[in-house]
């Protein structure tokens, strides 16, 4: 004859099965590797410096890059999930068709946004720069100061003969006289000023949001949702943290890239990069910016950039 279970063991199996289904998922969170790409290990440094990367779920696996425009690139190709870019090249990359989306941003004081020439140069302001080789990189963040900058100082692009390079590159053709000025962004700015006393013509305060985003691959956001999100947390954290400890930032990211601990003192205490929540205000921002491109004829037809934002990631609080 058939007997009932006891509820009791009833109970008790129903127990032991959601334990050993909480313990499956957690082993396949922790084999899952999320692939992030940083730039000059910026991120990874903070993360490292605030304690952020301990006890991980999941793995990390790390892809560093010298500019924004080959993250990008690497995301639009699926070679990482996410990884940390400013607006410009944010807007390029959604422009070309990729299928990224912001998933986190961040704000700065654009004065870690500039345009440096040499220390001898007859270069003193931005009008001056009517007949010169600019050097920045395309689709980053110096592109787009380069544009402004020029559109405030009445400087039509024709005037000018933009020199697009990746920033090593950039830092020695201004260093030969191959070009006469610079549009580039921390810590390349600070290393210049610091290290080869070239001197900022222009920065980007009033002319730059100051945003910049983590962005992920549509695909990753779908199969990786936790561990992004517990790596946004992360992240937030780590730059809330970075705020009121520069030294150790410093110290860590010196460690990381092997850049002078006092150049990465000076790019965190005046970018004061802080987390900010994805709301219709900062996408405002960031159409702003895309339609400066398309006045520019850098971008050739109108980009509503909204669909490029998604907000299932709220902020963390402090």
């Amino acid at each position: 004859m058939h007997r009932p279970f006891p509820h009791s063991m009833r109970r008790l199996f129903n127990f032991a099965f959601a334990a050993l289904a909480a313990g499956l998922a957690h082993t396949a969170h922790a084999e899952t590797t999320l692939k992030v790409g940083d730039q000059q290990l910026q991120t990874r440094g903070i993360l490292e410096a605030a304690g952020q990367l301990k006890d991980l779920p999941y793995r990390i696996e790390w892809f560093n890059f010298p500019a924004a425009q080959p993250l990008g690139e690497a995301l639009n190709a699926g070679a990482i999930d996410v990884g940390g870019l400013g607006d410009a090249p944010l807007i390029f990359a959604y422009a070309a068709g990729a299928r990224v989306r912001a998933v986190a941003a961040t704000r700065s004081t654009p004065i870690d946004l500039a345009i440096i020439v040499p220390e001898a140069s007859p270069i003193r302001s931005a009008a001056d720069l009517k007949g010169k080789r600019i050097a920045t990189t395309r689709g980053s963040i110096g592109h787009y100061l380069a544009i402004a900058t020029l559109e405030r100082a009445g400087i039509k692009l024709s005037e000018v003969s933009l020199r697009f390079m990746q920033p090593a590159d950039a830092k020695a053709a201004l260093a030969s006289g191959n070009v006469d000025a610079w549009s580039t962004w921390d810590p390349y700015v600070a290393l210049a000023e610091q290290r080869d006393h070239d001197r900022s013509i222009a920065n980007g305060v009033n002319l730059s949001s100051g945003l910049s985003f983590q962005a992920a691959t549509e695909s990753s956001i779908k199969a990786k949702q936790a561990e992004i999100a517990d790596f946004l947390k992360r992240v937030a954290a780590g730059q809330r943290w970075a705020l009121s400890h520069p030294d150790e930032v410093a110290a860590m990211q010196s460690k990381v890239t092997g850049l002078p601990p006092d150049v990465l003192k000076t790019v965190y205490q005046r970018a004061q990069l802080h987390p900010v929540q994805i709301d219709d205000g900062l996408i405002a921002e960031q159409q702003k910016t895309a339609n400066l491109y398309e006045r520019a004829d850098v971008i050739k037809t109108h980009l509503d950039v909204a669909p490029s934002f998604d907000r299932q990631f709220p902020l963390a609080a402090p």
